[in-house]
């Protein structure tokens, strides 16, 4: 897909936000890195493990409403064979968030035990939140504090500077200063980022991206996809994604002058139904598999 290899993450922001982070690691017990259930290893920077290194680490599968229950289980298994602390939450809804306190308790009891034993009662531990942009970072940080102080916009980059949030009586958190952004070193990478929009659909092919996302549709075969456009009658499995798109877009009375079919409508509706999870509650990416075989 040549569209995703122009997507492009800024090597000079990083440089900056892993300069800023490794700053204020020294001020932080542990760090909370924050991704998209459905896409777990997309949703990532993987320069964040040498970022951090032994820095205790709690992983949050955000928007997992959307994605599928057993497989975002399956993650969590996954990161706890790496001795990592792995939740399921939703930051919109605030389920699941009720579980963050005691993970970062989990991951730092050692610390917390070694302070208590020289008298300290109640020691105050703090976390730094991280995560690339568009993974739901403000909404979490407005819903774990109760307040809303972060800025919360369906876009990269309105985080500005250094922000502390009291997230109970002996844990506070500090938003990432600076904007870590993915890599897009493998175009299925922003591939998948493009399917749950996190990247701007004004720098992709729609239709194309929408012909992907049909790919991977008719290979898993999700029951609401098939239900909600009356696939159950044709071989949608062998019929070509760009047709399928065509069958689809007629389906729904996308039609524009001398009957031709709106493919580009059809892109657009397709994809917003995909991610508000009227498709089903699907996970793109798996543990243990390569991406391209997703």
């Amino acid at each position: 897909m040549s569209d995703m290899q122009n997507i492009q993450w800024f090597p000079g922001h990083m440089t900056k936000t892993k300069r800023q982070i490794q700053a204020n690691l020294k001020l932080v017990d542990a760090v909370a890195e924050l991704i998209d259930a459905r896409i777990p290893v997309s949703s990532r920077n993987p320069d964040l493990n040498g970022i951090i290194q032994s820095k205790p680490r709690v992983i949050l599968l955000n928007k997992c409403d959307m994605a599928n229950q057993t497989a975002t289980k399956m993650w969590i298994d996954y990161f706890a064979k790496q001795n990592i602390t792995a939740i399921a939450v939703d930051c919109k809804s605030g389920r699941g968030l009720n579980k963050f306190p005691q993970a970062v308790n989990k991951v730092l009891a050692e610390k917390i035990n070694r302070l208590k034993s020289k008298g300290m009662k109640n020691p105050m531990m703090r976390i730094m939140i991280v995560g690339i942009p568009n993974v739901g970072k403000s909404s979490f940080i407005n819903r774990i504090s109760r307040q809303n102080r972060a800025k919360v916009e369906d876009r990269p980059g309105v985080t500005r500077g250094n922000q502390w949030f009291t997230i109970s009586n002996n844990l506070e958190m500090l938003d990432t200063p600076g904007v870590l952004w993915p890599k897009f070193d493998d175009k299925i990478v922003g591939e998948h980022l493009a399917f749950t929009g996190a990247v701007k659909d004004q720098v992709i092919d729609t239709e194309l991206l929408a012909v992907r996302l049909l790919d991977f549709l008719k290979r898993l075969k999700p029951a609401e996809f098939i239900e909600r456009f009356k696939l159950e009658d044709m071989d949608f499995e062998n019929t070509d994604s760009y047709e399928l798109l065509r069958y689809i877009g007629k389906k729904r009375g996308m039609l524009v002058s001398g009957g031709e079919i709106d493919t580009e409508r059809a892109s657009i509706m397709l994809l917003d139904e995909f991610r508000a999870a009227k498709l089903g509650r699907i996970t793109v990416e798996m543990p243990g598999r390569p991406l391209t075989e997703n």
